[in-house]
């Protein structure tokens, strides 16, 4: 099938050297980007009936961005002063890094790994005694309390924000050749707002084992899914195929 318009379920990158950009100038392609889902902050009262005491914790798992976001958010609605002895251990160095928007980075105690839990498991085990907070959203993977308890790590789970559906209403008419996904989330935002929703001719693209399995389960036709060994990332996967059907038309 021809693909020229493509949904992209993301915010538009910021950056203008961006794949997807590259990807529409060379094979004269519409791409356009809108989010499905979306983050909300847990309100005061929803965060005080986890009981969770701010002050109880030596130290804090940021596993993104988002999770440093809402955790100075709730410390200052909560009125809590992060003491300067506070001690960060980040899920990756951008993570690390981003949290310069809070706190003087120099002077601070920050670890971080390169890009999972199992990473920063080593600078953990050597914080053993440390009680620590993880900042999470309802939706947090089992895989990163299951790693903490198997390392019998004191830990508290606080669920700060939440995924939650995006108005799509606006995209009722609008028809495109492919959409494509990043997580089950925006499969569920999908269907939420349409659905009498019929794939038809339009393709589905799915980034991840989890997001193809949700396509599949909610009975969509999944055709395209990276990573693959020929195609680690989403951009890569859609130009093979954009390549590969135009081979076929000539």
């Amino acid at each position: 099938m021809s693909v020229k318009t493509i949904l992209v379920s993301q915010p538009k990158p910021e950056n203008d050297k961006s794949p997807y950009f590259d990807l529409a100038e060379k094979y004269k392609l519409k791409i356009d980007f809108r989010p499905f889902i979306h983050v909300e902050g847990v309100e005061k009262n929803e965060f005080r009936n986890q009981r969770v005491n701010l002050q109880d914790f030596t130290a804090v798992i940021l596993t993104s961005k988002t999770a440093v976001d809402h955790y100075f958010r709730i410390a200052e609605e909560m009125r809590y002063e992060v003491p300067d002895s506070m001690k960060y251990f980040c899920i990756s160095e951008a993570v690390a890094y981003y949290l310069q928007k809070y706190v003087t980075y120099r002077k601070r105690k920050i670890f971080h790994g390169k890009t999972t839990i199992h990473d920063l498991m080593d600078a953990i085990k050597k914080h053993k005694k440390e009680k620590f907070l993880l900042p999470c959203s309802d939706i947090l993977r089992d895989v990163i309390p299951e790693v903490l308890n198997e390392n019998k790590i004191d830990f508290q789970k606080a669920v700060l924000y939440r995924t939650v559906c995006s108005d799509l209403s606006d995209l009722e008419s609008v028809t495109y050749d492919m959409l494509v996904f990043f997580s089950p989330s925006g499969i569920e935002s999908l269907l939420k707002n349409f659905p009498d929703f019929k794939q038809n001719n339009t393709m589905i693209a799915a980034f991840g084992p989890t997001t193809a399995k949700a396509i599949v389960d909610n009975n969509l036709r999944l055709d395209l899914h990276a990573p693959q060994p020929n195609a680690p990332s989403m951009t890569m996967a859609i130009e093979n195929y954009v390549k590969d059907f135009l081979k076929k038309k000539k």
